[in-house]
């Protein structure tokens, strides 16, 4: 699938129906003054809104095309408060102790060592700062991916638990094809 294909497929306005994005960044809370990474960026679907709810947002993926949409997309919109970083598939590319808040949509079932990707992850995550997780359920869905791709919430808290996380909540409601995880680093009181 060529880049365009993928920028199409990323930006549909159809995706609006069953990503629910407003009620997703609704769901995570308060964002003014906050740092949220949205790892998996993309063309920036979740970080833009989550920009403008007056965060600053760090736009993370592995594929350098996203970056320069995103960058170029930032310019035409006049938004400041999005850094684009580029990071390899083993690693978050979080600096010590740099997000009140991780956000993975729609990647998580790219990520290969779960785990080890979580604990690094918690390196980046302030005490107490929160990882929200938005995959695909696994049962067939009219978009998605490959069913052999796809994870339980159940193994997924699984692997959090092991990584040394706080699951808060699981939901596999509000969203027609996905369930959100949340949870929450330790420390932070």
């Amino acid at each position: 699938m060529g880049f365009e294909d993928l920028v199409a497929r990323f930006e549909d306005p159809a995706r609006k129906e069953w990503q629910k994005p407003d009620k997703v960044i609704a769901g995570l809370g308060p964002l003014a003054g906050k740092t949220v990474a949205d790892i998996g960026a993309g063309t920036g679907y979740f970080s833009f809104p989550i920009a403008a709810r007056g965060a600053k947002v760090i736009a993370i993926d592995i594929d350098q095309r996203f970056l320069d949409y995103i960058e170029a997309r930032k310019q035409r919109e006049k938004q400041g408060e999005i850094e684009s970083r580029r990071t390899t598939p083993d690693s978050p590319g979080l600096k010590p102790n740099e997000a009140d808040m991780v956000l993975i949509v729609d990647t998580w079932h790219h990520i290969e060592d779960h785990v080890s990707y979580l604990k690094k992850l918690r390196q980046g995550l302030r005490p107490g700062g929160r990882l929200v997780i938005v995959d695909f359920k696994k049962e067939e869905t009219p978009i998605g991916p490959p069913m052999e791709m796809r994870l339980t919430p159940t193994q997924i808290e699984s692997e959090l638990r092991s990584a040394a996380y706080i699951v808060q909540s699981t939901d596999e409601t509000t969203l027609p094809y996905q369930y959100v995880i949340k949870a929450r680093a330790p420390g932070g009181g």
